[in-house]
């Protein structure tokens, strides 16, 4: 009898043991539910919050950017509203800024050219950045090196306190701009900056001006102080004292040499947004920089230099060995270098 109770018993339980598993997967799934209720309730007002977030951007980019004269489509790629770090821009926000970069060579009137554009109000040209080794290393530091400069980030004496208009910098070939050219064109093209390719017609005078330089770098005729630019004609007069003996059987080489790295920086910068000058040209041509600013889209008004030029006398009176200089030119087409006429103003 006892026998049997028993086994009546564990049947009995044995029927109920299902049931405590059901009841888990239930609560189970109840609570699955629950947080995929609220996890979809919080994303869907999570992306309500960064759609509203992203309209109102949109929208102040749109005030922005809606330009009181309607401008060209490939005109917008060179307008751009830069957001800096370091500082904020503040009332200047919503004035676009183009970028640009003057593309030179050492002694051909682009440190002069530069202080006449940093007397506008609204532009402002940093200098010759790649100058230092480290920021042209290889083509991702110069990226990351144009970038910074780009965001407006990039503090020197070339800040403004009006509303900068125009930003940029001077860029030497042998700064690593024509070992990267293909690189450098293309990251232009990108970021929408525009190039102002600025040379010296004049091959000669340049290297003369070259050698002078490099004397005084020796030299430091200046109380011991080496400067390139000047800001008086005492200083000018002085530093124009100095005349170099050229090495004739190397001066056509040195010429053909110049000219044919303005020939292929010409070429390699030809596919960006581009104007070349001269500086016999803005010595010239009273209107010259007035093209230059309506390129840079800048108000245009009278610039102005503390410049002081060094070399202002006759070609003759500049070098050691003239006559020596002028036989090997005659009777060559570089002979055109000896008539200083395209470069009276």
């Amino acid at each position: 009898m006892l026998l049997q109770e028993r086994m009546s018993v564990y049947p009995l339980k044995s029927s109920k043991g299902p049931v405590f598993p059901l009841r888990s997967v239930l609560v189970f799934l109840i609570a699955l539910f629950g947080f995929y209720v609220c996890y979809f309730s919080f994303n869907q007002l999570t992306f309500e919050n960064e759609e509203k977030l992203t309209s109102e951007e949109e929208q102040t980019k749109s005030i922005c950017r809606k330009p009181a004269v309607p401008l060209p489509h490939e005109d917008k790629q060179y307008l751009h509203f830069p957001k800096p770090i370091t500082y904020d821009r503040g009332e200047c926000a919503c004035t676009p800024v183009r970028f640009f970069v003057i593309v030179s060579m050492q002694r051909s009137g682009s440190g002069w050219f530069e202080t006449l554009l940093n007397s506008h109000p609204n532009v402002s040209s940093n200098g010759e950045i790649f100058s230092v080794r480290d920021r042209r290393e290889n083509i991702s530091v110069i990226f990351r090196t144009l970038d910074k400069l780009y965001s407006m980030d990039w503090h020197t004496s070339a800040a403004k306190n009006e509303c900068t208009a125009a930003f940029g910098l001077k860029w030497m070939l042998n700064q690593g701009l024509m070992e990267h050219h293909q690189d450098i064109v293309d990251y232009l093209n990108r970021k929408g900056a525009m190039v102002v390719l600025l040379f010296r017609r004049n091959t000669l005078r340049r290297l003369i001006s070259v050698l002078a330089n490099n004397y005084d770098r020796r030299a430091k005729q200046l109380n011991g102080i080496h400067k390139s630019h000047v800001h008086s004609k005492e200083e000018a007069e002085i530093l124009a004292r100095f005349k170099p003996e050229m090495d004739v059987s190397t001066l056509i080489p040195s010429i053909r040499s110049a000219e044919h790295s303005m020939r292929t920086c010409l070429g390699h910068f030809s596919k960006t947004r581009h104007m070349t000058l001269y500086y016999e040209d803005v010595i010239r041509d009273k209107n010259a920089l007035s093209r230059v600013q309506e390129f840079l889209g800048v108000p245009v008004m009278k610039l102005s230099s503390k410049h002081v030029k060094i070399h202002t006398r006759p070609l003759p009176d500049l070098v050691d060995n003239w006559e020596d200089v002028s036989d090997m030119l005659n009777g060559t087409k570089y002979a055109r270098f000896l008539d200083d006429a395209d470069y009276v103003k």
